[in-house]
């Protein structure tokens, strides 16, 4: 029986005292047991001496954490105090970005390099619920494919049972999966969800990815991106029992973007921000991908031109790529590497858009219902291997 990879464990906690022994729980009862887990407890510095009732609570909050979590002897546990007075963060360094950061460059500095290759990262969030099979399942889906970079895990929100925030989390949801559906469906490179609660990757893909880019939110979309440019990431994988996890779909305002702030916003205010494209907009980034062979040998216009010539300031696209880069596959590389999973967001949101139903209205047991269908369309699609 081959030996279970050393899988380590990285959980950014900032005031969540109330979902650490769901979290516990759901670790001690993991099959896979060659596991450490890497916690770090943080929040500003500044809010030691704040005035502020919320950001006392989470002080507070942290403290109790730290102390629940010292208390802990069961577990193989690594503690990161980014929290305590004199160790918060500053003013330039902070949010769940540094946090990760920390997490991830602390696992990888104890990794030699022989084994880097197989030492695997799970990133998690301290309020997703897994169950037993979960890091089993991430190490036999590595295992099986050994030249991946990254796993970008499923994953499915529990409702809460309140209709307005529900009603505002399976909007934003179904927002998520038409858009993977429809990057599936293209073949897109970047056809993949960033959730911080459902990456894993390996150490060796970490390092050559160059790392994280520590942000105040989106920090996990850049790092997907990277490991698809530098290698090959999996959507999904065959264990569709065990490989998808849990994250509660709640309220929250500490990261500028994602689900916690999107479940916060009025119905309205997300119709603003998180828009369905229309199929012809995916169908664009299609052509203009198609196109890429053409383009080495002349310049022709595709439905992305007039976005990139402004985007990028500049009438001449194509040919600075073509003295740099001398043969058609690495032309096309960098082609895709330019028109990258944020350009090509970047280029649907000057597309039309609507919303399939209206979610303020309708029952909440039609959108559970199109949550399901567009659930079930995704798992179809999702088992694939995408890269440049």
């Amino acid at each position: 029986m081959p030996t279970a990879t050393h899988i380590s464990v990285a959980i950014p906690m900032m005031d969540e005292l109330d979902n650490l022994d769901c979290l516990l729980s759901s670790l001690r009862g993991q099959r896979h047991k060659n596991f450490t887990i890497y916690i770090c407890v943080n929040q500003p510095e500044a809010w030691h001496t704040a005035d502020d009732e919320y950001q006392k609570s989470v002080v507070a909050n942290n403290l109790e954490t730290l102390r629940r979590l010292a208390d802990i002897k069961d577990l193989d546990m690594v503690v990161l105090d980014c929290s305590s007075e004199g160790r918060g963060w500053s003013p330039k360094r902070q949010g769940v970005g540094w946090a990760r950061k920390v997490l991830f460059d602390r696992i990888t500095a104890s990794v030699g390099q022989q084994a880097a290759g197989s030492e695997i990262i799970v990133s998690l969030d301290a309020d997703t619920d897994f169950d037993e099979g979960y890091l089993e399942a991430v190490d036999r889906c590595l295992k099986q494919n050994p030249t991946l970079s990254a796993v970008s895990v499923p994953y499915y929100h529990p409702l809460s049972g309140d209709e307005t925030t529900d009603r505002r989390l399976l909007r934003y949801e179904c927002y998520m999966r038409h858009y993977m559906i429809n990057m599936l469906e293209i073949g897109s490179p970047y056809a993949f969800t960033a959730l911080g609660s459902a990456m894993a990757f390996t150490v060796a893909a970490y390092r050559k990815a160059g790392g994280i880019t520590p942000l105040q939110g989106g920090e996990d979309f850049y790092l997907m991106q990277k490991f698809v440019k530098t290698g090959r990431v999996l959507v999904g994988g065959d264990d569709q029992e065990h490989l998808i996890v849990r994250p509660q779909g709640r309220v929250s305002r500490r990261v500028p973007f994602g689900t916690g702030p999107a479940v916060a916003m009025f119905l309205e205010e997300q119709s603003g921000k998180y828009l369905f494209y229309k199929r012809e907009g995916f169908e664009a980034v299609r052509e203009t991908y198609e196109r890429f062979e053409e383009l080495y040998e002349h310049d022709v216009e595709t439905p992305m031109s007039g976005f990139l010539r402004s985007q990028l300031a500049t009438d001449d696209l194509w040919s600075p790529l073509r003295k740099n880069f001398k043969n058609k596959e690495l032309f096309v590389r960098a082609c895709k590497e330019r028109v990258d999973g944020l350009r090509i967001l970047q280029f649907l949101r000057t597309m039309e858009s609507s919303d399939p139903v209206d979610f303020a209205h309708v029952p909440i047991t039609q959108l559970q219902s199109l949550r399901e269908e567009y659930f079930s369309h995704e798992m179809a699609l999702r088992h694939r291997t995408i890269s440049l």
